[in-house]
């Protein structure tokens, strides 16, 4: 009967967790579609807005930061649920700023939000993959995409029907308010419990273990190059078509949608992939399919190879961070500052590669430039060994006082 509960609660805990992935794809995707109204509204110019927009990124990796203690104390379960929160009601601030100023102070404040909710849910999603045995970070980010899809979608109808932003706004954050209101009871179903783990990949775990620290460090620099290729993509794979193929603006949409498709259906099956050979496996070999991929993008000179090849790199990088992330939230000893560390150095090169890209694309060619994100992905397969199981799987990063009990 116990059991039965536990799987129930398991389940439910799970459906919770979906639920804030959600809320943070949609909550980004109806900002980023808003952004050109935005930018009307305040009269600010290209250069201007860009600097705003690092307000964000710079607010993200204060939350992110500031929220590894807070998970230590109060486990993150309620940081998940606070920064969701915060996240969908902070979304007005940047969709209705009337002037620069007051965009710069809600940009940092939304993205303040942000980075404790990436934080917050990632460290659950690790939580509640313990609990369930088995591989499942992928799937939570899958969630991610087809929210900010459903995010992109919408917002792209509203701007076609011509709504106020005002109406936007209140349909937006009300439906994000709501779902984060319907997470709350079951985020909490499952706590964390040091235990078992999601298990060791066959042919993958260190022949010694890594200490702390330098396992540590290696998560951190692998979330930073992973993360720096999926930017160069997200930001540059559309207009690096139309620069060297010298098709249309819809047709490098294309190219676009070829990629983040690739992104949605990969991590859909990278679990199952996990599973079967070991989270080792999936980035050392998904990261040697991305090179393949960015390698027949730089070198093609047709668009069909060209779409081939970003989706062949969307499908080796799909599944790359989650695994990061898992083993990131099962090192022997870590804690919740130190999983917050690993989510911010990936967030810096998010950050960090599309930039890297514009400085590298002024002294050589956009083709070229691309060579860096190749680079840092062939570094990420090298690395593969850091994720390759737990010597001591016990998920430190939940807090005092949290354990498994079925309820």
């Amino acid at each position: 009967m116990g059991n039965w509960r536990h799987v129930n609660s398991l389940k439910w805990s799970r459906a919770a967790v979906f639920l804030v992935f959600a809320v943070f794809g949609l909550c980004i995707s109806t900002w980023a579609v808003h952004i050109p109204s935005v930018q009307e509204r305040t009269g600010v110019s290209v250069g201007t807005l860009g600097s705003l927009l690092l307000l964000h990124g710079a607010g993200a990796l204060i939350g992110m930061q500031a929220c590894g203690p807070l998970i230590n104390r109060w486990g993150s379960a309620r940081i998940a649920l606070v920064g969701a929160a915060a996240m969908a009601a902070t979304l007005a601030l940047p969709l209705n700023a009337p002037t620069p100023a007051t965009l710069g102070g809600a940009l940092l404040i939304f993205g303040g939000a942000t980075g404790i909710t990436d934080v917050g849910m990632n460290a659950r999603a690790v939580a509640v993959e313990q609990q369930a045995g088995k591989p499942i970070m992928s799937a939570f980010h899958a969630i991610f995409s087809v929210g900010s899809v459903i995010g992109s979608l919408v917002g792209a109808a509203t701007l076609a029907a011509a709504w106020g932003m005002s109406s936007t706004t209140a349909v937006m954050c009300g439906a994000c308010l709501l779902l984060v209101a319907v997470t709350a009871p079951n985020l909490f179903s499952v706590r964390a419990d040091p235990t078992t783990g999601v298990g060791a990949p066959p042919d993958g775990a260190p022949s010694k273990p890594l200490s702390k620290r330098r396992r540590l460090v290696l998560l951190g620099a692998l979330a930073f190059v992973l993360l720096l290729a999926e930017g160069c993509a997200m930001d540059w794979s559309s207009l690096h078509a139309q620069e060297r193929l010298g098709v249309s603006n819809s047709l490098g949409a294309l190219v676009f949608g070829g990629f983040v498709t690739a992104m949605t259906v990969g991590r859909f099956t990278a679990d199952i992939v996990s599973a079967k050979r070991g989270p080792a496996w999936v980035l050392r070999y998904g990261s040697l399919a991305a090179v393949v991929g960015l390698g027949i993008v730089v070198a093609s000179p047709a668009l069909p190879l060209t779409v081939a090849g970003w989706v062949i790199f969307g499908l080796g990088l799909s599944g790359s961070l989650p695994q990061v992330l898992t083993a990131a939230g099962n090192v022997a000893g870590a804690t919740g500052t130190d999983f917050s560390r690993v989510v911010g150095c990936g967030y810096v090169g998010l950050l960090a590669g599309p930039a890297l890209i514009g400085w590298l694309s002024e002294l050589v060619t956009l083709n070229l430039a691309l060579l860096l994100p190749l680079v840092a992905v062939a570094a990420a397969a090298l690395g593969a060994r850091a994720v390759g199981g737990d010597e001591s799987p016990a998920m430190a990063i939940e807090g005092k006082g949290e354990s498994v009990r079925p309820r």
